[in-house]
């Protein structure tokens, strides 16, 4: 598998600190497939975070009737989007609420 860049930061905001440090390579497994990343940011939070996406899959699998790690992978990403996407609004509403005051 290449080499996929895990960045924290988005295009043209990146953070002059991360910027600064230098990428650290990292491997992760999800799924049974091993993925070698870089990072500029902590490793132990990317080791986190693909531990539970691997987490996340194997609920997903074990509730579908697919051996497809490709849908799987879409499942669950549909089911973190919609976590993100609940708790963006759980968000916003609590922002609108303290300007309010």
């Amino acid at each position: 598998m290449a080499e996929a860049n895990a960045s924290g930061s988005t295009a043209n905001t990146a953070n002059t600190a991360a910027a600064k440090k230098p990428a650290q390579r990292v491997v992760v497994e999800i799924f049974g497939e091993t993925y070698p990343l870089k990072t500029t940011d902590d490793s132990e939070r990317l080791k986190k975070l693909a531990k539970g996406v691997d987490r996340l899959m194997k609920q997903m699998a074990s509730g579908v009737r697919s051996f497809d790690s490709t849908k799987i992978a879409v499942l669950t990403a549909l089911q973190i989007a919609d976590e993100y996407d609940k708790l963006k609004s759980d968000y916003d509403e609590l922002v609108e609420l303290l300007d309010e005051k």
